[in-house]
């Protein structure tokens, strides 16, 4: 399969490594014409407000609403899911946003760079908790009746979601070893290509 990564900004090359390390081809995503002939799509962690910014100048923001709204799966961390998210609390009124997940998350939910943290969490079906690196990371504060929660904090902090082809989490899978949050996405891309 080949799966694009939103490379305008953030960190987008340890994404590329980790579908890398599964199998599969990782294509950098800058301009429209990348957009063709992917099978999935992620957007990175990185500065919100900048990467809205940088799709809309380079005129990816309208396409790329319309490939996830015809389908295309979608799988975003920290500020991809931002960038995924129907409303945003504590941003710029100048960020732009792709409106394809019907939740509220607030931005650095967590804190500043300081109080970043590791732990591991249950997501999806995994069988086992996966790492889960928090850096100023957003939190989902709300959901709606469409959208599953597939991961949250002890405390009941939803922190990751998914809504028919698009996926979000608030961390960083790919500053791990542990590839199952991206052979989760992985299998969602698989599914839509099947059909289901």
């Amino acid at each position: 399969m080949i799966i694009g990564v939103l490379s305008v900004q953030g960190g987008f090359v340890e994404h590329m490594r980790s579908i890398e390390r599964l199998g599969h081809e990782a294509r950098a995503v800058r301009r429209i014409e990348h957009l063709e002939g992917l099978d999935g799509l992620i957007l990175p962690g990185g500065e919100s407000t900048t990467m809205s910014k940088l799709l809309d100048l380079g005129g990816m923001l309208e396409p790329l609403r319309a490939r996830i709204a015809d389908g295309l799966p979608v799988f975003g961390t920290c500020a991809g899911l931002i960038l995924l998210a129907d409303r945003v609390l504590d941003t710029r009124a100048d960020a732009h946003s792709l409106h394809a997940l019907d939740i509220t998350v607030r931005r650095n939910a967590f804190g500043r760079q300081v109080d970043s943290f590791e732990t591991q969490l249950p997501f999806g079906d995994i069988e086992t908790p996966v790492e889960a690196v928090f850096i100023r990371a957003p939190k989902v504060e709300e959901v709606g009746d469409g959208v599953k929660v597939v991961s949250t904090l002890p405390d009941g902090t939803i922190v990751g979601v998914r809504q028919g082809n698009v996926l979000g989490c608030s961390f960083h899978p790919e500053l791990s070893e542990d590839d199952r949050v991206h052979g989760y996405f992985l299998r969602m891309v698989e599914g839509h290509r099947a059909g289901m």
